[in-house]
């Protein structure tokens, strides 16, 4: 056992409701203050000693960087101090990893990162092996549903007040009317894996201001048709990563990156929890003879389990455990496995229309 170092969470949790977002410097702060009182509880629980820890293991990238800094600066003291191995983690290959925590699988799988800091789709074909398929140019979708929230003025909603922004146009949208805005998906000219919601956002936000002008609503007031927008948005949303993934499936298949049948999609991240994007990459997987499989909500998020069990994984095959830390660095920006993303795009499938597979079929 062994235990992990990932700080991003408590100032999210402390501060989001407050500052809708987080703000590197007091992200740090809060690190600082409670990251002693973390680990000590974590040892407690856990009955424990650091005596007898296997390694220690730390996320190191990428992330927020004074986040990062405070970690790895905790840790390499801890491992200095005690002698223990340490093993560098690389935050995507622990949420990829997750799901063999919970579920019996094997490699190679396709994943599916999918949150509001994050949209990457590689495969996995070992625990430091992966091949990085596509990712997102811009924004990620958790974050722009999060941005879509504010803009709607969801807070001020009478059964919104108290939800994350992903979630409460999750709620809403379950009594909207997807078809009474039609938005244009992103990259559909692009026959690749890369995902984009920056521009999505823009065309959300400026058909918010329309309605607001229809309707003779002041900005920081509910529309009435904000389930309509949720609904909307959220479908927009769902088909364009679904589409990606459909394309990074069938590019899989092809090149015999991953078997022709009975071959496993793994989604993770805060967004994998809609349960409207679920089912319909549920029926995505089904179609192509895939597995969908999803760790557990409270292991989706960004969580020190991961990080520990990325540590176990790498411990037993023997990777990247170093018993030295000097030259030891955190990096902000960091990418995942190899990058094939242009012999995606070289190969230029066509992905068929989803209604041809049963997109969301009840």
């Amino acid at each position: 056992m062994m235990p992990a170092v990932s700080w991003e969470k408590p100032c999210t949790v402390r501060r989001k409701s407050i500052y809708s977002g987080i703000i590197p410097v007091v992200a740090q702060q809060l690190h600082r203050e409670n990251i002693e009182q973390v680990v000590e509880e974590a040892l407690r629980v856990s009955g424990v000693s650091v005596a007898e820890l296997a390694a220690v293991a730390t996320t190191v990238k990428p992330g927020l960087a004074l986040s990062l800094g405070v970690g790895l600066e905790y840790s390499l003291a801890l491992v200095n101090r005690h002698q223990k191995p340490f093993i560098p983690i690389h935050h995507m290959e622990a949420h990829a990893l997750t799901v063999r925590l919970t579920h019996h699988l094997e490699f190679p799988f396709l994943v599916l990162l999918v949150s509001g800091g994050h949209c990457i789709l590689a495969v996995a074909q070992g625990v430091s092996d992966f091949l990085l398929l596509g990712q997102s140019i811009d924004i990620a979708p958790g974050d722009m549903l999060d941005k879509v929230a504010r803009r709607l003025s969801l807070r001020k909603h009478p059964e919104c007040h108290s939800m994350a922004g992903g979630q409460a146009i999750e709620h809403l949208a379950q009594t909207g009317n997807q078809e009474q805005l039609m938005f244009r998906l992103p990259m559909n000219q692009y026959r690749n894996c890369n995902f984009s919601f920056s521009g999505l956002l823009n065309l959300v936000n400026n058909a918010i201001a329309q309605k607001e002008k229809e309707e003779g609503t002041e900005e920081g007031e509910i529309l009435s048709c904000v389930g309509d927008v949720a609904a909307a948005v959220q479908h927009a949303v769902a088909v364009h990563i679904i589409q990606r993934t459909y394309r990074a499936m069938l590019f899989c298949t092809k090149n015999s990156i991953l078997p022709p049948k009975n071959a496993t999609l793994v989604v993770s991240g805060g967004v994998a929890s809609n349960q409207y994007i679920r089912k319909g990459l549920q029926n995505l997987a089904e179609a192509n003879d895939f597995a969908l499989l999803c760790p557990p909500p409270r292991l989706c998020t960004d969580n020190g389990v991961m990080i520990a069990w990325n540590g176990i994984e790498r411990l037993r095959a023997g990777l990247g455990v170093l018993h030295g830390t000097d030259g030891i660095r955190y990096e902000p920006k960091a990418p995942l496995g190899i990058d094939i993303s242009k012999r995606v795009e070289e190969d230029s499938i066509k992905v068929p229309k989803l209604k041809q597979i049963r997109w969301l079929a009840s």
